[in-house]
This record gives C-alpha cells, sequence and structure tokens, in this order.
C-alpha cells in the first residue's frame, strides 16, 4: 500500500453526522469509530477513503475491515503489539499515544504508518517528534473560532476534526463550512485570488478534461451539490452544464503539493466537456478510454449482422475468443508479438466488460480494493489450467507407458473440518465464529444504478428491467385480486392440502402473538401511561421465485402480515417466462389476503416497493430473503430518507449448529447438516460435538458422506461441507457458551435432555428441541417463522414474527389530581435541562389548578 495521505483535515465522524459524509467523502479520508463502521460505510461512494478507529473496546475483526476497503486503523499500543504479531503490515497501522507519551513516538513509529496524538494543547510534527510516519493530532483547543487557523498552522500535520464543528453552509460563530476548512491552508497568487483547478475524468484517466478556475465560493457550491462548480472570469458561478447538459457528478478534489491549485475529480455527462463538443480541451481521448467509448456506443447501436454486434449477443463466441487470445498472448514472446496480443486480449474483455456494464472504472476500482487486502490466496492456478499447461509443455509418454490414474474429485470422502475448542487460544476461537466475507459495499454499487433507475423511470425502467433480467415481457408488473384459482392440474389436491394445513399451523402459531388489549399502568396516583399495538399499514414481502417454487416463504411472510392486521401486502416475486406467477404461491397470495403482487425480481422489485411507482404501491417495511442483489438492494434503502422504509434484518448465507452427545443418532445428525448445506456453497454448517467417542464421530461422519452422495444436489453439499466445522468439546455446557457466541440462525438440539437445555440458550434464530424436531418442518409447516437473523445477528435480532408487522404507541392520560403531583417534578427538570418552554407548559396548569 501507498504511504498514508495527508488530508488537509481528519473528519471525526459521530452519529449526527449522516448529512455531511457526502461531501466530506469528496475531500479526502473519513475517520470513523468501529461503533458506527455498519452505519456509516456502506452510504460512502465507492470512490471515498476512510480509516477506522478500533482504539477502544470492540469486538470487530481488524483484517476484515482491511479487506473490506478500510485505508487504515488507528489501533491502541496493546493493539499495535498483537496486530503486528499477527502479521498485520505497519503501514496500515496508526497508532494513538497522549500528549505525556510523545518520548516513545519515535519507538512507536518504527511499528506504525502514523502516529494519532489525543488531547494535545498545541500542534506537533513529525519534523518536531523525529520521526517520519504521518501525524495526525487531535486539539484540545480546537473549536470553531479557531479551526481554520489551526488547519493553517500545522500542516503538515493534520488535524482531526469532529464533525459536529462543521457544516455544509456558510461558516458561522458555532460551525464551521467543509469548503472554508478544506480551503484554509490554500494560496493564490492572482490578483482575483483565484485557484487554478484542473478537471479530470474519473472514467477516463488517460488525459485531463481541461483547465478552470475556482473560488471559495465555488468550491462551497461544488461540496454541498457534489456537482462541477467553478468559477467563471467573466460571469461569476459557473455551474457546469447548466444550460448544455452536459453536467459533472464531483467524486472527489484534491490539493496539489504547494497547494495553490486544484484538481476535480469528475463523472463528465452530456457531449463532453469542451464547448467545441469534443470530450476535452485537448481533444479526444485515446487508447483504452477511446476503446471503452467506442465500445459503449457500438453495444447500444451496433448494426445487427456485425461482428461487434455478435460479441454482445453470442456468449459462447465472446467466451472463445477471450480464450483463444489468452492462449496466444501466452505463446507470444517477442516485444512486438506481446504487444500485439495482449491489444486484442484486452478489446475483448473489455468487450466482456462492457456487456456487463462493467467500466474500466470499475476494474481500476477493483483492482485497488484488492491492493488492501491484507489476506491473500495462495495464487496457484486452477488444477485444470495447470493440468492443460503441464500437458502442452510436457513430452508425450512412450506408448507401453501407462499414466498413472488419478482419482475423480467426486471420489474423496464429503467430510467436515475438526477442532477441538480447549486447544484453541482466545483468538483462535474468536475466529470460528466468523463467517466468510460478505463484500456488501461491493454489491450496493451494483445495486445504485438499478435503485436509481426505478426511481428516475418509475414503471417504465421496472417494466424494461423485467423484460432484461426475468425474461418476461409484460403490459403491467402489477396483478390485483381477486386470484384466479389455479385448477386441479396445475396444484394437485395434495399439494393444496399441505399448504392449507401449513398455512393454518403458522397462522395458528402467529394469531396467538397479538396483544390482545392494550397495556395499561398507573405510574403514580392520577397517571396511567399505555401501549397498544397497531399494524404497518403497507408492507412489502419477497418470495425468491422465477424457475422456483417457494409458496413456504410466502405463507411465513404472508401470514403474520394477515393476522398482524396490515391494509395493504404488496407480494413481490419473479414472473416466469410467459408472464405467470406459479400457482402455489397464487394460491398462497389468495388464502393470506395478498392485496397486489409484483411481478419483478431482484433489486429492481424492491426499489418499486420502497419508493411506489404509477402501478406499484409504497410501502413502509420491506420483509424476505433473497439473493445478494436484493439483500443489498434491501440495505442500501432502508438509508435511503427518499424511500423512507425500514427492513426485516440483515441477511447472509443459511446456517445451522447441530448440537449432539452420546445419545444422538447419527443418521438423524447427518440429515440435518445436509438440509442446510444443500441451501449453496456458502451455507454455514456447524456441529457441536459433546464428548463423543471416536467411533461415534466416525458414525456421524460416514452417514454425511452416504447421505451427501445420494442427494441430487451433492455437489452443492461437497463445498458447503468442506468448509463446514466439527467442534469438539468436554462438556455440554461448553457446547451451549461456544452456541451462544456463535448465535446460528438454526440451533438444533440432539441432546439427552433437549427440553432442559433450552433454558441456556441466549442466542439462536429458531431452536430445534429434541431427536425428531428436525429443521424442515420449521421451514415448512410447524408453525414457527423460517425467516431468521443470520451471520451472527441473531445475538440482537429476532426473527420474523407477528410483532415484526406492527408498531407500538405509547399513550399517557394525567387527572387534574395526578398533574398536581407530577407537575412540580417536570418543571424541575425541564429546568435543569433549561427547557424553560417545557417547563412552562406544566407550569401554566398547575397555576390553573391553583386558581
Amino acid at each position: 500500500m501507498p504511504s498514508l495521505p495527508t488530508p488537509v483535515f481528519l473528519p471525526a465522524v459521530d452519529p449526527t453526522a449522516a448529512a455531511l459524509v457526502p461531501s466530506l467523502a469528496l475531500i479526502g479520508p473519513l475517520l470513523v469509530p468501529a461503533s458506527l463502521v455498519g452505519a456509516v460505510v456502506p452510504t460512502l461512494p465507492k470512490t471515498a477513503t476512510y480509516i477506522v478507529d478500533i482504539s477502544a473496546p470492540n469486538d470487530v475483526d481488524p483484517v476484515l475491515l482491511l479487506n473490506n476497503g478500510a485505508i487504515a486503523l488507528v489501533v491502541s499500543q496493546a493493539q499495535l503489539e498483537n496486530l503486528s504479531a499477527e502479521g498485520i503490515p505497519s503501514d496500515r497501522l496508526i497508532v494513538k499515544l497522549g500528549e505525556s507519551e510523545l518520548a516513545s513516538a519515535p519507538r512507536l513509529a518504527k511499528a506504525a504508518a502514523g502516529l494519532y496524538v489525543t488531547e494535545a494543547t498545541k500542534p506537533v510534527s513529525a519534523k518536531s517528534l523525529g520521526v517520519k510516519a504521518q501525524v495526525f493530532v487531535e486539539l484540545k483547543s480546537t473549536s470553531a473560532s479557531t479551526l481554520v487557523e489551526d488547519i493553517k498552522a500545522s500542516l503538515p500535520t493534520t488535524i482531526v476534526v469532529p464533525t459536529s464543528l462543521l457544516t455544509n453552509g456558510a461558516s458561522t460563530a458555532t460551525h464551521v463550512s467543509i469548503a472554508d476548512a478544506f480551503l484554509a491552508p490554500v494560496i493564490s497568487d492572482r490578483p482575483d485570488g483565484l485557484f487554478p483547478t484542473i478537471v479530470s475524468s474519473s472514467t477516463h484517466s488517460s488525459r485531463p478534461l481541461g483547465m478552470v478556475y475556482s473560488s471559495r465560493e465555488s468550491v462551497s457550491e461544488a461540496i454541498k451539490t457534489q456537482k462541477g462548480v467553478y468559477q467563471s472570469r467573466k460571469h461569476g458561478l459557473w455551474r457546469k452544464g447548466e444550460t448544455s447538459g452536459s453536467v459533472q457528478d464531483l467524486v472527489a478534489i484534491e490539493l496539489d503539493c504547494d497547494t495553490d491549485s486544484l484538481v476535480f475529480q469528475v463523472v463528465q455527462h452530456g457531449t463532453g466537456f469542451c464547448h467545441l463538443g469534443t470530450p476535452t480541451c485537448f481533444g479526444s481521448f485515446s487508447g483504452l478510454a477511446r476503446l471503452e467509448d467506442t465500445l459503449k456506443s457500438r453495444l447500444e447501436s451496433a448494426p445487427e449482422g456485425s461482428y461487434t454486434k455478435r460479441l454482445f449477443t453470442d456468449e459462447k463466441l465472446l467466451r472463445a475468443k477471450i480464450l483463444e487470445e489468452a492462449e496466444e498472448l501466452c505463446d507470444a514472446q517477442t516485444k512486438e508479438e506481446v504487444a500485439f496480443e495482449a491489444a486484442d486480449l484486452f478489446y475483448f474483455a473489455l468487450a466482456r466488460a462492457v456487456s456487463k456494464g462493467v467500466s474500466l472504472k470499475d476494474i481500476e476500482l477493483a483492482l485497488d480494493a484488492k491492493a488492501l487486502k491484507v489476506t491473500r490466496r495462495k495464487g496457484d492456478a486452477k488444477p485444470k489450467y495447470e493440468a492443460k499447461v503441464a500437458e502442452s509443455s510436457t513430452p508425450a509418454p512412450a506408448a507401453a507407458a501407462a499414466p498413472a490414474p488419478v482419482a475423480p474429485a467426486a471420489s474423496e470422502t464429503i467430510r467436515m473440518k475438526t477442532t477441538k475448542l480447549s486447544t484453541l487460544n482466545k483468538a483462535e476461537q474468536k475466529k470460528l465464529l466468523l463467517r466468510p466475507v460478505l463484500n456488501s459495499l461491493a454489491m450496493i454499487d451494483k445495486v445504485k444504478p438499478i435503485v436509481e433507475r426505478v426511481r428516475t423511470e418509475g414503471d417504465a425502467g421496472l417494466k424494461a428491467m423485467t423484460k432484461q433480467f426475468d425474461k418476461a415481457e409484460l403490459s403491467s408488473n402489477i396483478q390485483l385480486p381477486p386470484f384466479a384459482t389455479p385448477s386441479l392440474e396445475e396444484l394437485p389436491p395434495v399439494v393444496r392440502e399441505a399448504i392449507d394445513q401449513a398455512y393454518l399451523n403458522v397462522k395458528t402459531f402467529h394469531a396467538a402473538q397479538v396483544d390482545k388489549a392494550p397495556l395499561k399502568v398507573e405510574t403514580m396516583p392520577g397517571v396511567v401511561c399505555s401501549r397498544f399495538a397497531r399494524p404497518i399499514q403497507r408492507v412489502g414481502i419477497y418470495v425468491p421465485g422465477g424457475t422456483a417454487i417457494l409458496p413456504s416463504t410466502a405463507i411465513m411472510l404472508g401470514v403474520p402480515a394477515q393476522v398482524a392486521g396490515c391494509k395493504e401486502i404488496v407480494l413481490a416475486t419473479p414472473p416466469r417466462a410467459d408472464g405467470s406467477i406459479s400457482p402455489e404461491v397464487l394460491y398462497v397470495a389468495q388464502l393470506t389476503g395478498v392485496t397486489a403482487i409484483l411481478k419483478a425480481g431482484g433489486a429492481q422489485a424492491v426499489a418499486a416497493m420502497a419508493y411506489g411507482t404509477g402501478e406499484v404501491p409504497k410501502v413502509d417495511k420491506i420483509f424476505g430473503p433473497g439473493n445478494q442483489w436484493v439483500t443489498a438492494a434491501k440495505m442500501y434503502l432502508q438509508n435511503d430518507t427518499d424511500a423512507l422504509i425500514a427492513i426485516d434484518m440483515p441477511a447472509g448465507p443459511s446456517e445451522v449448529l447441530v448440537m449432539a452427545d452420546s445419545t444422538a443418532n447419527p443418521v438423524f445428525v447427518a440429515s440435518d447438516l445436509l438440509s442446510q448445506a444443500e441451501h449453496g456453497v456458502d451455507s454455514q454448517v456447524v456441529l457441536v460435538a459433546i464428548n463423543l467417542t471416536e467411533k461415534h464421530l466416525a458414525e456421524i461422519e460416514a452417514e454425511v458422506d452416504k447421505q451427501a452422495r445420494a442427494l441430487p444436489r451433492v455437489e452443492i453439499a461437497r463445498q458447503a461441507i468442506a468448509k463446514s466445522l466439527i467442534v469438539l468439546v468436554d462438556t455440554q455446557a461448553e457446547g451451549i457458551a461456544f452456541s451462544n457466541e456463535y448465535a446460528p440462525e438454526h440451533l438444533i438440539l440432539h441432546l439427552e435432555n433437549a427440553p432442559a437445555a433450552v433454558a441456556s440458550i441466549d442466542n439462536a434464530g429458531s431452536v430445534f428441541v429434541g431427536a425428531f424436531t428436525p429443521e424442515s418442518c420449521g421451514d415448512y409447516a410447524s408453525g414457527t417463522n423460517h425467516t431468521l437473523p443470520t451471520n451472527g445477528y441473531a445475538r440482537q435480532f429476532s426473527g420474523v414474527n407477528t410483532a415484526s408487522f406492527q408498531k407500538s404507541i405509547t399513550s399517557q392520560e394525567i387527572t387534574r389530581e395526578g398533574l398536581s403531583v407530577l407537575g412540580p417534578v417536570v418543571v424541575t427538570l425541564a429546568e435543569r435541562e433549561g427547557l424553560d418552554a417545557h417547563a412552562n407548559a406544566v407550569r401554566v396548569r398547575l397555576q390553573a389548578l391553583q386558581a
């Protein structure tokens, strides 16, 4: 990784800074406390950089933070030693020290890329400390009145600035504008005080777009609007593209090394930057940038039958060309041959990228993200390519020599990894709790264009994407009741009866969860407080589908919405190619009182329900599982104030933890493990084996192998099981403690006295008690809900239930007598807080009572 950036100042994000984050992300890295990573990082643009402060006690994984994009971590001195010992590069660490500890700065700087000095009474510099590391200083005295001067006086030291001191508006006595803080060190040698500004394309890095001028006013407006805004020497403030339509989205602003000129990185829209109609003031782009523009143009308008059109429509042809050119590049020897063949490979590789909506900038960002990772895979080629290279470079054997037999992968035993908990230290035990890294940030970046298209284009955009992704051309994406009853041929009686029974069981359990009457409590004589439940008026339920048939999910989400009393229930599910919905889901929609079916899938369906369109009703909360596109769209939209929606919970791959003691039946245990392993290769499967004999454990492993081979989805199960884990423990208490830390989605208890163990379970999505309670029953028809928290979120989230579709409202009623006693208490507290109007609202009533 390159050396740490030297920002003008480092904004320290606090929980109230959400409105400032997009603007602050334009001017350099943000300092995000570990506790706010989940809230702040998903909202950042993909070009933003950030540093995470993990120096306070927390349970975050430093490696995970760095792999997911943090450019550095702020750590305590104790953490510095531990993380360095674990192999985390020193150039990714910034160590905290107090002003009284500055004598140790030279020693600490040898093990870190930066020093973070807390509560300093005056600025310090790398030079004064005798170090080469970047220095960040948190000044005790910094306030709005001194901030600009503090920044000027401190460079090249970087001042850490609380976001509570900053504003997107003009500077005041209590807040400093972000632009004023950023421009604090900037100087101009021009009589008019303007700053030369290079405008660079964020998507085309081959040459600048042009040179303009900026003022303090234009920079402030650019940061506030996140658009290209400059200062015309003739006409004043210049909002680029205001009349021509060639607007710019601002990506970043940087200072040059002498702090006397600026660089604006922008995404240029329209015909281009120059008034002559060219992309830049220096002519057209060249090289890869020009090729990308050409391919994008041809993707939209290449004539039928042309070679480029064939590349975009015939995936087999494009795949063959990429493989062909890659092999020819590998065979090339001379400089000219390598350049020629590499150019061919770039052409076809970029054609593939453009066909999938991937830009050169996306590729550059992917390279940057890879460079930030601190863990690396081994890097060997995949076996099939190693074998191919060996085959092409090794002389053929003599005819008499028989090749050595190679056992196919399918013959290998399907088995889990095993570890004994008591032999691991705390750090190793903690790693057992980690799920695979989910790059939610990358997925959110991918769904943003889809979400934005639905928001701006409404039904037209939704129909176009339904045709593109679901392969169904619809006149309308909405189907309203009454829904046609599926025929007996479509829905045989045995299936209908199974759905009816599952619906009845789930409805019975969820109806029992409804609050029968308001809660009323007299907290003191004459003061009655109440709480009562009300349904969320409009809910959206997402049922994955298309070629799949998932009536169980429709039941699990439709029933609690129905019994909670939601007035509008929008069921979204991908249509089949002919535009129809599976009869099973259609039947459940009838049973559960669905008020509209949205025939669309993926992020576009989630966005349509979140924003509403001409046809699609807007909802207040969205429920349901889905692939990573659906999950990312839900996560993104819950933070969009234009959408104003809630979601049920974060989602990850399906998971199960099975706890087994000496009474466990190996056949049952293996079947429970595999019931989750078949969901997907990323499914999480854990067996906690309590003091099992080697023979008993071997029987379970043999059953896993045997039963897996009989499954149609054996290859999926094989990959999931290979990454799964057997944790050996000595006692039931040790096993339950591990399970509570792991917080599984599904917990299955194969224990001698399973019902008694339930009292000790603190964290789980749903518990399956005893040998004859398979997880499958909860998935379909026992009555509990199968929409459950994954990825360890069972520590703080419940599974979907009736209350998920309701919100609680509180009320209070106070009599004259009650206020006469309570009123003086309230007046005292309000006056103490300096809220005189609050106190007065009570005081005037007390005076009326006395009169």
